[in-house]
């Protein structure tokens, strides 16, 4: 992480509604290449959404996106602000991989299939070199050994390195994780972590919804604390989860999920 360099993700005044429901206020933020960020906060606080406009699966209202210094996402014609083409949008969440809570696997395609889907459709690869990248991706999160398996046979924890495989196969610059392990029975979570965690060694930059804070205190170089669609506190990850100077209720929050 080098924050003498410019973001390689910043986010300027974001606003988003649900109608006049407020799902995030005024959000500012910036991520440097190499940087893990974790977002905490209690449920509803806008961190999900936050995360799901990053790679425009969600539409703001106001504000403006920039990815490696140039705003993404939107076009201006004639002083109005629309969503940039599908196929714009498309090559941008090749660079911006998610991976959700349910996996979002396809039933019918083997692991190895599920893995090359988007070097192949997306990007356009020759199923050799797709299926070349899907094979040292599933090395990576330890899932070699299933690639002619479907789904179904797979447990949760299973099913959630393969769409973390997936992702990657892509070749993304920054992972989303939008609570990558609520779904998971708790003997399930640890392999998950383990599968993020080599990503962080090996200096992928990314940013992780979370509940689970022994893991945001491990994992984070930085953590951020929502509420009700803003952006109550961040710092260092040290320094939030051990500095008394934190807002009370922040201490408060931390207090009851670690106790």
């Amino acid at each position: 992480m080098n924050k003498n360099n410019s973001p390689l993700l910043e986010l300027k005044n974001i606003h988003k509604k649900f109608g006049k429901v407020i799902a995030i206020k005024n959000v500012n933020l910036k991520l440097y290449s190499g940087e893990k960020l974790c977002i905490i906060g209690p449920s509803g606080s806008g961190k999900s959404t936050l995360l799901r406009t990053i790679n425009f699966l969600e539409t703001i209202d106001q504000g403006q996106i920039f990815f490696q210094g140039k705003e993404v996402g939107y076009v201006y014609k004639k002083g109005k602000r629309i969503l940039d083409k599908a196929k714009n949008i498309s090559t941008l969440r090749a660079e911006i991989g998610m991976v959700f809570q349910h996996f979002h696997l396809f039933p019918h395609m083997t692991v190895l299939e599920n893995v090359m889907e988007g070097p192949r459709t997306v990007q356009k690869k020759s199923k050799d070199e797709a299926k070349q990248i899907a094979l040292d991706m599933l090395s990576k999160v330890g899932l070699l050994n299933k690639k002619d398996v479907y789904p179904v046979c797979l447990s949760g924890g299973q099913k959630q390195r393969v769409a973390i495989a997936r992702a990657l196969a892509m070749k993304p610059k920054l992972m989303l994780f939008d609570e990558p392990t609520s779904a998971l029975d708790p003997e399930l979570v640890g392999e998950v972590f383990e599968a993020i965690k080599k990503l962080a060694e090996e200096g992928m930059t990314m940013i992780i919804v979370t509940h689970q804070m022994g893991f945001a205190k491990e994992m984070a170089d930085r953590v951020i604390f929502m509420e009700n669609g803003e952006i109550i506190a961040q710092a260092q990850s040290k320094e939030f989860f051990s500095s008394s100077n934190m807002p009370k209720r922040i201490q408060s929050f931390l207090n009851k999920i670690l106790e």
